[in-house]
């Protein structure tokens, strides 16, 4: 599985790409920031973003993409930005028919370093470790894309299992109300 993992921010958009399965080693293929300036325009900046996921989408050409799920912070503003690189990160991967997957912070960090309240330092670690590099990637938004990466290979097999499971059940269910029709009719 090969996952384009995306750290979505205005200024600095991180991104990451892993190959892999659960259970083995894994590759990291590439990793790097988009950069915006911070005195551009919002339009020129959302238009650098979607142009910089297009070029590693070209290049790495991933089978998903997972993208850091936005959550409410104190500041409204870098909350807004945030959404906005990621709503292009997920157009570009749509586009593309892409499945996109969005994974909350804690997830992430919990994924990787077995706690959900892990640091930066210890997400750069345990990168840095998982993926056998010799330094952490730099900047931090960097290893947090490969750190989504991770964690997208190694929940998707069980998120796959639950979606089956589910689905599964609702055809089952299904199947039980058609008897109960069936039965219904025999009794009436």
């Amino acid at each position: 599985m090969r996952v384009l993992g995306v750290d979505p921010g205005l200024t600095r958009c991180g991104v990451g790409v892993v190959e892999g399965v659960a259970g083995r080693p894994l590759t990291m293929l590439g990793v790097g920031v988009v950069r915006t300036a911070a005195d551009a325009d919002l339009g020129s900046r959302l238009v650098a973003i979607e142009q910089g996921i297009e070029q590693w989408l070209d290049e790495y050409r991933p089978e998903f993409v997972a993208v850091e799920r936005v959550f409410s912070q104190h500041n409204v503003r870098t909350v807004m930005g945030t959404a906005q690189a990621s709503a292009v990160a997920m157009l570009c991967a749509s586009r593309r028919s892409i499945p996109v997957a969005l994974h909350t912070p804690s997830e992430v960090k919990a994924a990787v370093t077995g706690s959900g309240r892990a640091d930066k330092a210890q997400v750069g670690a345990m990168v840095t470790r998982l993926l056998r590099l010799g330094a952490p990637p730099k900047p931090a938004d960097a290893a947090d894309a490969l750190a989504l990466a991770i964690c997208h290979i190694w929940r998707a097999p069980a998120q796959n299992r639950l979606q089956q499971a589910v689905a599964l059940q609702a055809v089952a269910l299904q199947a039980q109300q058609v008897q109960l029709r069936v039965l219904k009719g025999r009794t009436s």
